[in-house]
């Protein structure tokens, strides 16, 4: 890799890590709105917690577009987790896919909650909150050990 290369490969990975932690900080965030939307009695209240659900879905979605973006350009462009040792990549691309399904997940439930619906106890929005979490815990495993 020529010098000018590794300083933009340098830089894209920078980008990638910050667009996906806070794509994750929201996705960490969210389900606890989601927690105090299913307890709350207060119209009012339930009202305040739509709006800041709304807004940082909203926000979320615009978080993960470049960190994907970024990720695609680090495995196409620069071959990042090609080669014959890189079934860590092709656990970090499923638990990806995972994620997405979990961030359509979130938008759906924000509709729900915004019609009216909520079919979930705070319970369990609770443990639905720790999905995110382990995906993390596993997949930065994975990219720094690569363990296969």
């Amino acid at each position: 890799m020529t010098e000018v290369m590794s300083s933009a490969y340098l830089y894209v990975k920078a980008f990638h890590i910050l667009f996906v932690a806070s794509w994750f900080a929201g996705l960490f965030y969210l389900p606890r709105i989601f927690v105090n939307m299913a307890q709350e009695t207060n119209p009012q209240a339930l009202e305040r917690l739509l709006g800041m659900s709304h807004r940082l879905y909203r926000f979320m979605t615009i978080l993960m577009i470049p960190a994907l973006i970024l990720g695609l350009i680090l495995w196409l462009y620069y071959g990042v987790g090609k080669g014959p040792n890189s079934g860590w990549m092709h656990a970090k691309l499923t638990l990806v896919f995972i994620l997405l399904g979990y961030h359509h997940a979130c938008g759906s439930i924000h509709k729900k909650f915004k019609a009216g619906i909520n079919q979930r106890s705070h319970i369990w929005y609770r443990w639905f909150n720790e999905l995110p979490v382990v995906i993390f815990l596993i997949v930065s495993i994975l990219v720094v050990v690569k363990p296969f």
